[in-house]
């Protein structure tokens, strides 16, 4: 690599990460000040604030928002760059546009590669830490109260419940359902179940079952029965959030749990999953973006360069969560929801770059 590369990689990293720090310390005091109710209520000493919370929390925030901060410091220090005649002196030194644009992107692989790790391995364990926090002392105890809920519980075995109020652990108009080979081969109804914790089971009250057997049936009820399911009151109150703890591989079993289990947001997971990877990628597209944006030196100077930058900031996210919406929805296959973002701006990147000074 030439002296020229190792110094825009150098101007790439230390501009991303102090624009990281200011940015960091901004929504940190946006979030105490959103949170200060609580941490009173709960007579919470600032050690505990501190190292309970808030140091899984910034990184959590800055993994979050990372390449759209990699695209404000691209379009800060490029502009800079651009105003101070650097760039028209290495372009005029024989170095071609496409050749300036390596070190960037040898920058922004090094970003890539570090956010896709954090993602989907290290940040996982640290989020356990901060959402047990905000599960403690910040949100209120998760609850649940949903109608006509179907569940697979195994392969063949379906359950069913009127209703469900999880501050009871009481299911009501309950029904189990075996099925072999397409048949209907026994079936229970009750009035309500609901869950022991001493025994670590479920309790059946007023039911019936049939057992099928070709032609023959046989009717049993009974007023109590207890019984083992592969269902349990957590999978009621589970948050979104909690997919934010586990790892790529524990997220993939869970996404397969789910849809067995005939999950009706298992959308929102697919969202969660794909978007751990068509995020970093963003990075390559938006450092095009700010290099074909910035690198003409302009009259306004940096501010306007930065304004146009925040704005296309704030459209991708904008546009990033109206596509989420459309996939959650179902009205949209999740994986082309999730990169469609990408796509877009990706051939947007090509006609800026296209028409960048050369």
């Amino acid at each position: 690599m030439k002296i020229i590369d190792l110094y825009i990689i150098k101007k790439f990293l230390g501009t991303f990460f102090f624009t990281l720090a200011l940015i960091i310390a901004i929504a940190v005091v946006f979030d105490i000040s959103e949170k200060v109710d609580d941490f009173i209520e709960h007579s919470l000493s600032i050690k505990t604030i501190l190292l309970d919370y808030y140091i899984y929390f910034i990184p959590y925030f800055a993994n979050l928002f990372a390449p759209l901060f990699i695209f404000i410091a691209v379009i800060f220090f490029t502009s800079k760059m651009a105003n101070d005649t650097e760039i028209i002196a290495i372009l005029n030194s024989g170095v071609s546009f496409y050749r300036f644009l390596v070190p960037y992107f040898v920058a922004a692989t090094l970003l890539v590669l570090l956010s896709l790790t954090v993602n989907n391995f290290i940040m996982p364990p640290a989020n356990r830490h901060r959402v047990e926090f905000e599960q403690a002392y910040v949100y209120k105890t998760l609850s649940f109260s949903g109608r006509n809920i179907h569940r697979q519980i195994h392969p063949g075995n379906y359950v069913y419940f009127e209703s469900y109020n999880s501050e009871r652990n009481i299911g009501y108009k309950f029904s189990l359902e075996q099925f072999k080979e397409g048949k209907l081969v026994y079936k229970l109804n009750a009035d309500h179940i609901n869950w022991d914790s001493t025994g670590n089971q479920w309790v059946i009250n007023n039911w019936m079952s049939r057992e099928i057997n070709g032609i023959e049936e046989i009717l049993r009820t009974g007023e109590k029965k207890d019984t083992v399911l592969n269902l349990y009151p957590k999978d009621f109150k589970r948050k979104v959030n909690l997919i934010e703890t586990m790892n790529y591989f524990e997220l993939n079993e869970f996404i397969e749990q789910e849809k067995m289990k005939g999950s009706d947001v298992i959308n929102v997971y697919l969202v969660a999953k794909y978007s751990r990877i068509s995020l970093p990628f963003a990075t390559f597209i938006l450092t095009l973006i700010g290099v074909s944006l910035s690198s003409r030196k302009v009259r306004g100077g940096l501010g306007i360069n930065i304004g146009i930058g925040v704005g296309l900031s704030f459209s991708y996210i904008m546009f990033m969560q109206v596509a989420n919406t459309f996939a959650t929805s179902g009205n949209v296959p999740v994986m082309l929801a999730v990169w469609t973002p990408n796509i877009l701006y990706g051939i947007l990147s090509i006609w800026l770059i296209a028409r960048a000074p050369k």
